[in-house]
């Protein structure tokens, strides 16, 4: 039997709302200065397969300490072993691809355009999984869409287009990680989905360091210590975040990485964003908000009903 401790991330825990807004408030701080040392180590030569591998190595070593501190690591037998290949090969992908974005865009342009994956996953989860969408949800895909355009701004060469469409091309596949994560949670320990990811990983990644690993200065070392240490903080506080309070609430905390993006960029890269960010962010963000709110309120009319036709 998996034993069960406070860090058992499949169980839920005792309702702490504010402690769970907390941990998501410090996981976007964390996930924005994963991606500005992304970006940073570009510069002095660090290609993406090198950024890649030395952040999954942070995720795995959190990953192992999680399992071994919450289920054990018996519980981490899975039948579904091709399904978690292609969860990871489809998340090594999408990450490749955000790292790409921030390195190519300034990065709040490229933070607010990655704000539309919770657009792309309502799209997603209407065409594979079928699942129901009313207006509400469809108008703020429609909203969402509109916010990325007024950022991008095509045509005008304000934001690089190619960087713009790598932005989406990532957004888009991070939405499908996350209908092929929900697939996997039907019949999968939310930490055996975390483990396998982190470390499969490893193996692609590893192979490929063969042919892309270069020597660094100590600095640049450093540098990748520490996004490699945040990437992972971030996995940590997220997972926590979820079991002390529900998404609809936690969530919306992610768009403060806007705020760190601005910062970050200005401070690290003397990036100045775009005028029309002020007015394309707030609409994407406030589309994700909608869907968050409607897929909380169905759930919540879900449950009801089961409760009411339950004959207990």
């Amino acid at each position: 039997m998996p034993r069960t401790t406070s860090f058992d991330t499949d169980r839920p825990a005792d309702p702490r709302p504010v402690a769970g807004v907390v941990l998501r408030l410090v996981t976007a701080l964390l996930l924005a200065i994963m991606f500005a040392l992304v970006k940073l180590v570009s510069t002095r030569g660090v290609n993406i397969v090198e950024t890649l591998f030395y952040r999954q190595c942070g995720s795995a070593l959190c990953a192992v300490g999680l399992v071994a501190a919450g289920p054990g690591f018996r519980s981490l037998h899975s039948k579904r072993v091709g399904a978690h290949v292609g969860r990871m090969a489809l998340g090594v992908t999408a990450m490749a691809l955000n790292f790409a974005a921030m390195i190519m865009l300034p990065l709040a342009e490229a933070t607010a355009i990655g704000f539309s994956v919770p657009i792309f996953s309502t799209v997603l989860a209407a065409m594979v999984l079928g699942e129901p969408t009313g207006k509400w949800r469809w108008g703020a895909v429609g909203c969402g869409f509109l916010g990325v355009l007024l950022i991008v701004q095509p045509g005008t060469g304000e934001v690089p287009l190619l960087g713009a469409s790598v932005a989406l091309i990532a957004a888009l596949l991070t939405a499908s990680v996350t209908i092929v994560i929900r697939r996997l949670g039907k019949t999968e320990r939310a930490s055996t989905t975390v483990f396998w990811f982190a470390t499969s990983s490893l193996v692609p990644l590893g192979a490929a360091m063969l042919w892309f690993a270069k020597p660094h200065d100590p600095t640049t070392w450093a540098i990748l210590g520490a996004m490699a240490l945040a990437g992972g903080l971030a996995q940590l506080t997220l997972t926590g975040a979820l079991r002390l309070a529900p998404v609809a609430l936690v969530m919306p905390m992610d768009y403060t990485s806007l705020i760190w993006a601005l910062l970050l960029g200005s401070w690290i890269f003397g990036e100045l964003p775009t005028p029309w960010i002020w007015v394309g962010a707030p609409i994407i963000i406030t589309s994700g908000l909608v869907i968050v709110w409607r897929e909380h309120r169905l759930a919540r009319r879900a449950v009801l009903a089961a409760a009411i036709a339950s004959p207990n």
